[in-house]
C-alpha cells in the first residue's frame, strides 16, 4: 500500500477517534451533572422538609412553654393573693386593737385627771408637814452643835476620819492575812525583791563593776587583736569567757562580763600578748592557759595571806582558794575579802570580851561570807550556799551555824552566830566602807529618820545597818497592831518617793506596852 495513503487513513482515525471520545466524554459529563443535580434537588427537598418539621417542634416546644409559665404565674398569683387578703385580715385586727388601747388610754387619764384633782389638797399638806419637819432638823441641828461644841462641817470630817481609820485597820487585817499565807511563797517573793533591787541599780554603777580597759599602743594593735576574718577576736572571748568592746576609743579596748576573775585573766592575757606581739590563735591559747594559772596561784595566795594575818590555821586548800576567789568580789562596791577580815577582827574582839573560844569567832567571821565566792554559779542565799561549803571541807557545826545564820536565813541559836551577825552589821555600817561619804552618809541617816518621825504615834526612830533598816518605836495606846501594819507600809512608801538608794530598805515597826510600878 502507498504509504502516504496509510498515514491519511491514520490521521483520519486518529482524528476519528478523538471526534467520537470528545462528544461520549461530553455525555458522560451531561449525564453526571443530570445525576448531581437530581441529587441536589433531592437535598435540598429533604432539607425543608426537615426544617419544617423543626420549625414546628420548636413551635409545640414554645407553646408548651408558655403553658407551663402561664400557669406558674396563674399560682404565683394566687398565693400572692391570698397572702395579701392573710395581712389584711391581721392589720384589720391590729386596727381594732388600737382603737381598743386608745379608748382605754383615753379613759385612764381621765381617773389620772380625776386622781390629780383629788391629790392636790395632800400635796399641799405633805409640803406644810416637809417645812415643819425641816424647822425642827434645824432646830435639833443647832442644838446638837451646841452640846457636841462641833460644826457640821467639823463632825463630817471626824466621821470621815474615823471611817477611814476604820477602813485602814480592814485593809491592815487583810494584808496581814494575806502576808501570812504567802510565806509559803517566801523564796518566789524574795526573787522578786532581788529583781527590783537589780533594777534600781543605775547603769553607770554596771558599767563601773562589769567592764575593764586596755590600753594600746596604737589603733593599729586593734586590728592585730580582731584578726583575719575575726579569728583572733573569737579565740579570745571563747577561752576566756569574756565580750572584748572594739570601738572608735582611741589607743583602748573595753573588756565586759560580770564575772571580775574571768575580766582579770582576759587584762593580764590581753596585756601580755601586746607586749609580746606574737598574736594569733595558738599564741593565745598558751597565753591564757599560763594565765589561769597565774591567776590560781594568785587566789591561793590571797587566801593563805588573809588566814596567816588572821591567825587560822588547818583550813582546807578549797576553802583557801574560795577566800582568794573574795578579792575579786564586791557588794554595795565592798571588797568582799577586805569586808571579811574585819568580820573576823570585830568577832574575835568581842568574842575575847565575852570570853568565848577566840579562834572559833575569828574563824567563822573570815568564813561568813565565803558563800559569795560562788553565788553566781549555785542557786540560794549565799549564807546557806557558804554554810554548805564549809561543812563539805570539815568544818565543826558552830561555824557552819554561825554562818548560815548571819543574814537570819535561820534563827541564831548560839552566841557564835549572834557575833557573826552583829560584826558583819559593824562593818558594812561603817562611814566608808562601801564608798560613802561622811556627810552623805549622815545625810541618809538623818533622811530616813525623819521619814519615820513625820508620821503621827511615832515615838522614836532609828536608822542601822548603814541605813539598810529603820527601826520605828510607836506609842501602843495609839497605834494597834493592824495600824503598825500600815505605818510600816506608809513608812516604806514614802522611803520609796523621796529617796534614792541601792538595795533594799527594811522597816521594822516595833510596838509594845510597859507597865511600870514603884514599890515604896
Amino acid at each position: 500500500m502507498d504509504p502516504i495513503l496509510t498515514f491519511v487513513i491514520i490521521i483520519i482515525g486518529a482524528v476519528t477517534g478523538i471526534v467520537v471520545g470528545f462528544f461520549l466524554r461530553k455525555k458522560l459529563v451531561e449525564s453526571k451533572l443530570a445525576t448531581a443535580d437530581e441529587a441536589a434537588k433531592k437535598i435540598f427537598s429533604d432539607a425543608k422538609k426537615e426544617a419544617d418539621n423543626l420549625k414546628k417542634e420548636a413551635r409545640l416546644q414554645a407553646k408548651e412553654e408558655l403553658y407551663k409559665l402561664k400557669a406558674e404565674f396563674e399560682k404565683e398569683s394566687k398565693n400572692k393573693k391570698y397572702e395579701i387578703q392573710k395581712m389584711e385580715k391581721r392589720l384589720n385586727q391590729k386596727e381594732e386593737n388600737l382603737e381598743k388601747r386608745v379608748n382605754l388610754l383615753d379613759q385612764k387619764d381621765i381617773s389620772v385627771a380625776k386622781r390629780e384633782k383629788a391629790l392636790e389638797p395632800q400635796e399641799m399638806r405633805v409640803k406644810e408637814m416637809e417645812e415643819k419637819y425641816t424647822a425642827a432638823l434645824d432646830e435639833q441641828k443647832n442644838l446638837l452643835e451646841k452640846i457636841s461644841g462641833m460644826t457640821s462641817s467639823e463632825a463630817k470630817k471626824l466621821l470621815m476620819q474615823n471611817i477611814e481609820n476604820e477602813a485602814k485597820l480592814d485593809s491592815a487585817r487583810t494584808v496581814r492575812r494575806i502576808e501570812e499565807e504567802t510565806k509559803e511563797n517566801a523564796d518566789k517573793i524574795s526573787r522578786n525583791i532581788i529583781a527590783m533591787a537589780i533594777q534600781r541599780y543605775s547603769a553607770d554603777y554596771v558599767a563601773e563593776k562589769t567592764v575593764s580597759l586596755v590600753n594600746l599602743p596604737n589603733d593599729e594593735m586593734k586590728g592585730r587583736i580582731i584578726g583575719r576574718e575575726g579569728r583572733n577576736i573569737r579565740t579570745i572571748e571563747q577561752l576566756t569567757g569574756v565580750d572584748l568592746i572594739i570601738d572608735d576609743t582611741p589607743e583602748a579596748i573595753l573588756i565586759s562580763s560580770f564575772d571580775s576573775i574571768k575580766r582579770e585573766v582576759a587584762r593580764i592575757s590581753l596585756e601580755k600578748l601586746i607586749t609580746d606581739g606574737r598574736i594569733h590563735p595558738a599564741r593565745i591559747e598558751e597565753i591564757v592557759e599560763k594565765v589561769k594559772q597565774e591567776m590560781e596561784i594568785t587566789l591561793r595566795e590571797a587566801g593563805e595571806r588573809v588566814t596567816f594575818d588572821v591567825g587560822i590555821h588547818k583550813i582546807n586548800p578549797e576553802v583557801i582558794r574560795l577566800l582568794g576567789r573574795l578579792k575579786y568580789r564586791t557588794s554595795y562596791d565592798q571588797n568582799v575579802l577586805q569586808h571579811s577580815l574585819e568580820v573576823s577582827y570585830l568577832c574575835g574582839m568581842m568574842a575575847s570580851e565575852l570570853g568565848i573560844n577566840v579562834k572559833s569567832a575569828k574563824r567563822a567571821g573570815l568564813l561568813h561570807d565565803i558563800g559569795k565566792a560562788v553565788d553566781h554559779e549555785v542557786e540560794g542565799s549565799h549564807a546557806l550556799i557558804g554554810s554548805d561549803l564549809v561543812k563539805k571541807y570539815g568544818e565543826n557545826d558552830d561555824i557552819v551555824h554561825a554562818i548560815s545564820a548571819h543574814h537570819d536565813d535561820i534563827k541564831p541559836q548560839t552566841v557564835l552566830a549572834v557575833l557573826v551577825q552583829a560584826a558583819d552589821a559593824l562593818s558594812a555600817a561603817r562611814p566608808g566602807a562601801r564608798r560613802e561619804m561622811l556627810m552623805t552618809y549622815v545625810k541618809h541617816l538623818k533622811d530616813l529618820e525623819n521619814i519615820a518621825n513625820s508620821f503621827n504615834g511615832v515615838n522614836k526612830a532609828y536608822a542601822v545597818q548603814a541605813g539598810r533598816e529603820v527601826r520605828v518605836i510607836v506609842e501602843s495606846k495609839d497605834i494597834s497592831d493592824d495600824a503598825s501594819v500600815v505605818m510600816s507600809k506608809d513608812i516604806a512608801r514614802k522611803v520609796e518617793e523621796s529617796l534614792t538608794y541601792p538595795g533594799q530598805i527594811k522597816v521594822t515597826v516595833i510596838r509594845e506596852t510597859r507597865s511600870i510600878e514603884y514599890a515604896k
